[in-house]
């Protein structure tokens, strides 16, 4: 079996390749945004911009994006939500994680929302936004590192469990 790098846990030949190909089309925005990921970790520019909303894909930076897709190694893609994007929607957002390492082996995770639209029948990438992120919220007081450390040892947090 050869897995498909959207992380559906199918095979690549029943997922993301007939779609990638032209062989059928995607049915959802989940597919189409499932398929782009793919033909990112395989170089695939023309698929990319052949997907990209027709009103929107003159402002893509093909020279840019062949970059990234190329220098980097990409490690999986992680659907957060999905909002829309049905066969019967006209339109979809989708927040999404993609994760990869770049030339440097740095891993980074590109976290957008994806927004999608259907335009005679087929879906397209329209356009990008930033997330809501949720703050950090500590459940506990910090700890600071000259206090006494919470594990009850008597020593400073910096010299015990902080070390």
């Amino acid at each position: 079996m050869n897995e498909c790098p959207c992380g559906s846990s199918r095979d690549l030949s029943e997922c993301c390749q007939p779609i990638i190909n032209g062989d059928s089309r995607a049915l959802s925005a989940e597919e189409l945004i499932r398929a782009r990921y793919t033909a990112h970790t395989r170089d695939n520019m023309e698929f990319i911009l052949a997907t990209h909303h027709p009103s929107t894909r003159a402002e893509v930076d093909e020279v840019a994006t062949r970059r990234w897709a190329n220098e980097s190694t990409w490690l999986g893609l992680e659907i957060i939500k999905v909002d829309g994007g049905t066969a019967e929607d006209t339109s979809a957002r989708i927040e999404f994680i993609a994760r990869y390492r770049d030339s440097a082996r740095r891993r980074h995770a590109h976290h957008e929302r994806g927004v999608f639209e259907k335009y005679h029948g087929q879906w397209y990438f329209r356009d990008a936004e930033v997330p809501d992120v949720d703050q950090f919220r500590r459940d506990t007081v910090k700890q600071g590192r000259n206090e006494a450390c919470a594990c009850g040892s008597g020593k400073k947090h910096k010299k015990c469990c902080a070390a």
